[in-house]
């Protein structure tokens, strides 16, 4: 991550160069055309050839007239503060989701302890509703941040996304009630805030870091590892790591893994909850710190200029890329759940004794499994592509999943073999769709509606794994034993993967989006709908540094 510092740095160094004053002797009718050119300074392009157009730092350059139709590609600000906060943006995004991934996570370990410590009030339908809590609560946060993180600005979003996660933390942690059927609602209010929280960081911390990762030439080639490694494979990371803390805290108060006894349950689900503050307060101040990307500065509609008729534009021009990045994000998590039933029918295997610290270091271990895949996919994406690293995670996905549907009873007698197979099935997941919807979802459209867009497919996500799991259990409940409604889950599911594997043929781009080339083609795509493009992006001194407004100021 140092290493891709420095490249960053390599780019910035010059950047301050591109930076002139306000003109002494004004274009003619410079003034007319641009209402805001008394206001922002003249800039070079990056195809400019610097040296033979400028004459000195602090020259005008003259031959580019200052016109509304002649604006800046990209409007580079004060090298050292912009490359630190594009660095710290990929890194933090990365603990952001790494935090989502413990939360989902901590709350399966915890149903465990819950089953125990509550054992009249906490029905099935109670577990369900808390655990649809967090769900709803993430399509709401994916959808409403979505929206805010375009429409005022991505520092604000990532603040108030940051301060719903760790309030709902706080009263999920500290849930009390007279009764424990009241404690549990409490509960389940505190998840659910903090499910709008964790939904929030999607698209938050999606779009931060693809246009981090698109600040310098040098960098941009990496964008699908460095997106990759802070994005599925921090969450999954994050959802390992949930087991091993609740394992520690366990270990902590004299648990063994074969420990029956549940005195201490009480307070161990509270450590492991509250643990969950500790990730968004690491990162809270630098997000205080933070700026908004120079993408967002350069091509943001801000506000009342995100319309209906905009965004019937946006529907017109993005229709087959929308129902491309909904569906597939829909069809994995789909199918995310019946692939899961199975990591029971391996715990049951291994820990006939159903002890609860054993369950839970065997949950470890099978999530470990996602791990490689993700390092991998995140490895080959840039090489393969966006469109054909996913094609190919679903297609190795449904083949292992057919195998593992048809020779399930044989396998399943040699635990050994089903859980390195389930491994490998698993890990393909990873390797395309895991990691690659949530890329492809940030990179094909304009910055302008990026955070709507990646939120609507992702919020297209989570509703495919709720539906998932009110879909598969009557299924595998209709065939006359589990064995045959536990192959009928792989095999559907091993189907979904190919129709997944197909739509991402027919509705993703196959060629590398250049976020640039994008933002440029949309601007004037608008324009030629007759959208007033003229206040998209903010003036130098909104989104600028103290220092260059300083140096405005003198120049001025």
């Amino acid at each position: 991550m140092f290493r891709i510092g420095s490249l960053i740095g390599r780019e910035w160094d010059t950047c301050e160069e591109t930076l002139f004053s306000r003109t002494s002797h004004p274009e003619p009718h410079s003034s007319h055309n641009n209402p805001m050119s008394s206001q922002r300074p003249a800039f070079v392009s990056r195809e400019t050839d610097l040296a033979t157009e400028k004459k000195s730092v602090g020259d005008v350059v003259d031959t580019v007239p200052a016109t509304e139709d002649v604006l800046p590609e990209r409007r580079h600000v004060y090298n050292e503060k912009t490359k630190i906060s594009a660095i710290f943006s990929v890194i933090f995004a990365g603990i952001a989701l790494m935090s989502d991934g413990y939360n989902v996570g901590i709350i399966g370990n915890m149903n465990l302890l819950f089953a125990a410590v509550f054992p009249s009030a906490y029905t099935p339908t109670m577990k369900t509703r808390i655990n649809n809590s967090f769900l709803i609560g993430e399509i709401v946060g994916m959808l409403f941040f979505g929206s805010i993180i375009d429409r005022i600005g991505r520092k604000s979003g990532i603040l108030m996304t940051t301060m719903t996660l760790i309030l709902g933390i706080i009263i999920s942690a500290a849930a009390h009630g007279g009764t424990p059927e009241g404690l549990l609602w409490m509960l389940l209010v505190g998840r659910g805030l903090a499910g709008v929280g964790a939904g929030g960081e999607y698209p938050v911390c999606g779009t931060a870091a693809i246009e981090a990762a698109d600040e310098t030439e040098h960098v941009r080639k990496w964008r699908g590892f460095l997106v990759a490694s802070v994005g599925d494979m921090a969450i999954d990371f994050g959802i390992i790591l949930s087991g091993l803390v609740a394992l520690i805290v366990m270990a902590a108060y004299g648990y063994g893994l074969t420990t029956v006894s549940t005195q201490g349950y009480g307070g161990i689900w509270r450590i492991c909850l509250a643990l969950g503050l500790v990730p968004p307060l690491c990162v809270f101040y630098f997000r205080i710190k933070m700026l908004n990307s120079t993408a967002f500065r350069n091509h943001a509609m801000k506000g009342r200029q995100i319309n209906v008729r905009v965004l019937k534009l946006a529907a017109k021009r993005y229709w087959r890329r929308i129902i491309g990045t909904c569906a597939c994000w829909f069809l994995y998590d789909f199918t995310i759940y019946p692939f899961g039933l199975f990591s029971s029918t391996i715990v049951s295997q291994l820990n006939p004794d159903n002890t609860v610290m054993r369950n839970i270091a065997l949950a470890v271990l099978i999530n470990a499994f996602h791990f490689p895949g993700c390092l991998v996919g995140a490895l080959i994406i840039d090489k393969l592509g966006r469109r054909n690293t996913q094609a190919l995670g679903f297609t190795v996905q449904a083949m292992l999943g057919m195998i593992l549907g048809g020779a399930l009873g044989p396998i399943r007698n040699h635990t050994a073999a089903f859980v390195v197979l389930y491994g490998l099935f698993g890990a393909a997941a990873e390797v395309g769709p895991g990691i690659a919807t949530i890329i492809i979802s940030g990179e094909v459209y304009p910055t302008a509606l990026r955070g709507h867009l990646f939120g609507l497919s992702a919020a297209w996500g989570k509703v495919g794994a709720a539906i998932g799991t009110q879909v598969f259990i009557p299924i595998q409940d209709a065939f006359p034993t589990t064995f045959k409604g536990e192959q009928a889950v792989f095999i559907i599911g091993s189907a979904v993967s190919i129709v997944g594997a197909i739509v991402t043929m027919l509705t993703i781009p196959g060629t590398s989006i250049d976020i640039e080339v994008e933002d440029k083609s949309w601007k004037d795509y608008l324009k030629r709908n007759g959208v007033d493009v003229s206040d998209m992006g903010e003036p130098l001194e909104v989104s600028a540094s103290k220092g260059i407004k300083a140096e405005i100021d003198h120049l001025g």
